[in-house]
């Protein structure tokens, strides 16, 4: 009956959990002391995808995976389901880099989704791949026109081309995604839809064919170089990989050092409808599994399903001191602002019943940037601070982190975001103390829906349009500042 109760609860985390065909029972949880060649922290993405990757290079190594829930528990069940080919604050990653080494950074976060599509093909995970692309739509009013033509030319300013982002007019939009008066769009192929918990799901049932020992239940109560602990084991290792993203705060501290103070979690929350019969979608379209996102500063994201609903979230917010959200119902107001979004985009959508509400802890660096750190004083290895494009950037981490530990040079461990021999403490910015996080995100949090409020009401005086704007970028600019 316990186990019935957990997996109800399990289940009950999103969408994608309830729709995992395979009961979701726990693997038994780790007791008394084992070894092994490298010890991995959390059955997410990167922890999977670090495993995978480690596994298929070397067969003969010894990998444990600690899982304080379930595989896929954290936000890498709980997501939008874009594979980007791309990575938060790329541009500032890439753009002061020679021509011939942007171009192969484009490349390498180009290829992200197709390397996913490769090995959920190869090893037969069921997770309904799509690549379908990716629309970045000015929706609503002028200035978000303005932004987006903007950013399409740095975009090729900083090496990408035409065949990578390319302006859609109003009439090139609606033969991918229909938005009554919408200005045109970006349109990139280099994106992928997925169903993220059953990525996440055929991912851990994957590295255990490979011989991977995963332990679920077993929330990790100490560690340190070549050790983590549990309440009923341990596990001595050659390396550790803490591989937990916006659950950094969960770890206890590592030589006084917090993982917290640099992964800092943060929400996002998301809604899904019904299933919604062919007609409505004749009239929406993204019949390829095209993601799209209405370009504000709300940071909305959607797909269609594989089950035809549609799927769609938005920025959420910060608790004090960093404290994970457990608790993901949504309120009122939550519901009532992705609601009224969706509305706006999709008017025929206003009524229209919504079964699923969910969100997820991601995590986010004070550099508003991925960091992928190999810390070979104390054999410690780290991917993170996705800031809410964890699906593909992780795949990128766990190719990165298994050639850094194996000691392989590579494409992916010359790239800029890639730190070498370096502790934690050295490599990355600490986030600024209480109460100035809370402080600073809630007023760069109020800035961007006081702008979206003002540039949404086509009767906001000129003056006042204008003020909103500068008053966003402003703080936009502080935030990655």
């Amino acid at each position: 009956m316990a186990h019935a109760n957990q997996e109800e609860h399990w289940r009950g985390i999103s969408l994608w959990m309830s729709q995992v065909e395979q009961p979701v029972t726990p693997r038994p949880a780790l007791a008394g002391t084992i070894t092994a060649d490298i010890a991995i922290i959390g059955a997410g993405y990167t922890g999977l995808w670090t495993a995978y990757y480690l596994k298929t290079l070397a067969p003969a190594l010894n990998i444990a995976v600690l899982e304080a829930q379930t595989a896929g528990f954290g936000a890498s069940g709980r997501n939008g389901g874009w594979v980007m080919g791309a990575l938060l604050g790329e541009d500032r990653l890439v753009g002061h880099l020679s021509e011939p080494r942007r171009r192969e950074s484009w490349a390498l976060l180009h290829a992200i989704p197709d390397e996913v599509g490769r090995v959920t093909r190869a090893e037969g995970i069921s997770c309904d791949f799509r690549k379908g692309g990716t629309l970045y739509c000015a929706a609503r009013y002028r200035e978000q026109e303005h932004r987006l033509r903007r950013w399409l030319k740095e975009m090729h300013a900083e090496g990408q081309t035409e065949a990578d982002a390319c302006w859609l007019t109003p009439a090139a939009l609606t033969q991918e995604l229909r938005i009554p008066g919408a200005l045109g769009a970006i349109h990139t192929p280099h994106c992928a839809t997925v169903q993220p918990a059953r990525l996440a799901r055929g991912l851990a049932a994957t590295v255990e064919r490979l011989g991977v020992r995963i332990y679920e239940q077993s929330p990790v109560t100490g560690w340190r170089p070549g050790e983590i602990h549990t309440a009923q084991g341990s596990v001595k290792a050659d390396w550790v990989v803490p591989a937990v993203e916006g659950y950094a705060a969960t770890l206890p501290p590592l030589n006084e050092q917090e993982l917290g103070d640099y992964q800092l979690p943060v929400q996002s929350l998301l809604i899904a409808t019904e299933p919604l019969p062919e007609d409505v979608w004749a009239g929406i379209g993204l019949s390829r599994g095209q993601s799209f996102s209405e370009f504000s500063r709300q940071v909305t994201y959607g797909q269609r399903t594989a089950d035809n609903r549609l799927a769609f979230g938005a920025r959420g917010g910060y608790r004090f001191g960093g404290k994970l959200r457990t608790d993901f119902t949504l309120t009122e107001s939550e519901e009532g602002l992705r609601r009224y979004l969706l509305g706006e985009i999709f008017p025929q959508l206003k009524d229209v019943r919504i079964t699923h509400r969910w969100g997820g802890n991601l995590g986010m660096s004070r550099r508003f940037q991925p960091h992928m750190l190999l810390d070979s004083k104390n054999r410690i290895a780290l991917s993170g601070g996705y800031g809410g494009e964890g699906v593909g950037a992780s795949n990128l981490g766990g190719r990165t982190l298994a050639d850094l530990i194996l000691g392989r040079e590579s494409v992916e461990t010359s790239q800029p975001w890639v730190i070498k021999d370096q502790t934690m403490r050295q490599a990355l910015r600490r986030w600024e103390p209480e109460p100035l996080r809370w402080l600073g995100y809630n007023a760069i949090i109020a800035s961007f829906v006081h702008e979206d409020q003002v540039l949404a009401n086509p009767r906001a005086a000129a003056w006042r349009r204008r003020l909103a704007q500068a008053l966003a970028e402003r703080m936009e600019g502080l935030m990655q500042g």
